[in-house]
């Protein structure tokens, strides 16, 4: 048997994961995720699948964030009907993530039409609700650390990988060949999720490289969440916190209840304005099996859900201080940005970022230091102090990276680094080939290498 493998996305950038598996005997795709930041790559989404996707074995994911499983519901629209094959956690939460990023995609082509800002008469969704709802008919829930078939001659194993719940690094084995894909790494030693697994052997091997060229700070991880709540207090003002409504904004309220409980910082009113997360933390109480054993109380004492459109709109109405968690993480989109609208212009505002801000999105222009950024087609003067944190990065970073990689037996013949930006790619190369000396290489967009 031969076989190849072709990066459709996540090659010199972290968004739109797509590997092709060509085994000669069917095609699988690994990873089947949205492209978002840059315009130049969002384009990417809009035109034809740079495969056929009624021709596909089956789908593979590693996790439910859209830029890994969000292309899912464009594929489907377009013939795909076979199997999509991910953990039982990842499975609950594309149950509320797919149909959200519809929902987001029919709202913008309204609100296009209905304003006339859109090149295109009439303004149409990537994708429908409908589509997402076609997408989970075709999941198949596989138990972790359990081998299935997958295909003729192709069997997979999902493995933790410690990023979020549900989250796992995919070992797909073509005949006696083993390729590995790390999906997105999680962290050593953090708060609820547990530490990545370690894998003993790939003959090919796909790493991420989000963090690749650099460190998280091994100080207090919460120092930064503690000088924010503080802040807050003293300007009687709000502390807004744009998270990603799946990962970032449970291991944020578990932080901040973890603060009140010893004494770090006052007990204040914090607010969850995002239907996504509200659903995702109630998935994640349900799955313990998932959480680090030390995880305790999950969220902070004075806790209230804004679980409506109209709940959104009161906390218009909330002065400080206070806590507003809301999507979405980037602020690319969701709640967070009717807030951000309000909110930037007051001095006494403090905006905390606790995630991976890509190019091309308002929390990179926010945390490159805008002054003014868009949002709804008006320009918003930013006068809040607007804070960045990485302690809160659900990515590995180079150290931890290169900390897995120890744990197999032998070097894999070749290691592709995906998932990352040039700088971030290209130096976790190089340190791979100094630190263990392994070949290893950065996946180049379109391009095909062998497999078997």
């Amino acid at each position: 048997m031969t076989a190849s493998l072709t990066f459709l996305g996540a090659a010199g950038t972290v968004t739109g994961s797509k590997f092709l598996l060509d085994t000669g005997q069917g095609r699988l795709l690994l990873e089947c995720g949205l492209f978002q930041g840059l315009k130049e790559l969002r384009l990417r989404n809009w035109a034809p699948p740079p495969f056929d996707p009624a021709g596909l074995t089956a789908v593979l994911l590693s996790h439910a964030h859209i830029d890994h499983s969000g292309y899912l519901p464009r594929v489907v629209r377009t013939g795909f009907t076979g199997p999509v094959y991910c953990t039982s956690g990842t499975a609950e939460l594309l149950r509320i993530m797919l149909p959200d990023a519809a929902h987001l995609q029919e709202e913008e082509a309204e609100y296009a039409n209905r304003h006339g800002t859109s090149k295109h008469t009439p303004a149409l969704p990537l994708f429908t609700v409908g589509d997402a709802q076609k997408v989970l008919g075709l999941v198949r829930p596989v138990a972790v650390n359990t081998s299935v078939a997958v295909g003729r001659g192709v069997s997979a194993r999902f493995v933790r990988s410690g990023h979020i719940l549900g989250a796992a690094i995919m070992e797909v084995r073509v005949g006696e060949t083993r390729l590995v894909h790390s999906g997105d790494l999680g962290r050593y030693d953090v708060p609820i999720m547990p530490d990545p697994e370690p894998v003993p052997e790939a003959d090919v091997l796909l790493v991420e490289s989000t963090y690749g060229n650099r460190l998280h700070p091994r100080e207090d991880p919460a120092a930064l969440l503690v000088q924010a709540v503080q802040r807050a207090v003293d300007e009687k003002g709000w502390l807004l916190i744009p998270a990603f409504a799946v990962g970032r904004s449970q291991e944020v309220l578990y932080t901040l209840r973890e603060l009140e409980e010893t004494g770090r910082i006052p007990t204040l009113a914090v607010y969850l304005d995002s239907p996504m997360a509200i659903e995702a933390t109630a998935i994640y109480a349900r799955h313990p099996e998932e959480e680090d054993p030390a995880t305790g109380p999950f969220v902070p004492r004075r806790f209230h859900l804004a679980r409506s459109v109209q709940d959104s709109k009161a906390l218009n109405d909330v002065d400080g201080p206070v806590i507003v968690i809301a999507g979405s993480g980037m602020a690319t989109g969701g709640r967070v940005l009717h807030h951000l609208r309000r909110r930037l212009p007051d001095p006494r505002t403090t905006v905390l970022f606790v995630g991976y801000q890509a190019a091309g999105t308002r929390g990179r222009l926010l945390k490159d230091g805008a002054r003014e950024v868009r949002i709804f087609g008006e320009e918003v003067a930013v006068r809040a102090q607007v804070v960045v944190s990485d302690a809160y990065s659900a990515h590995a970073d180079q150290g931890e990276i290169l900390r897995w990689l120890k744990g197999f037996k032998r070097p894999p013949r070749m290691t592709y680094i995906v998932h990352g930006e040039p700088e971030a790619a290209l130096a976790l190369r190089e340190k791979i080939s100094q630190a263990l000396g392994w070949s290893a290489t950065v996946a180049e967009a379109g391009t095909t290498v062998p497999v078997v």
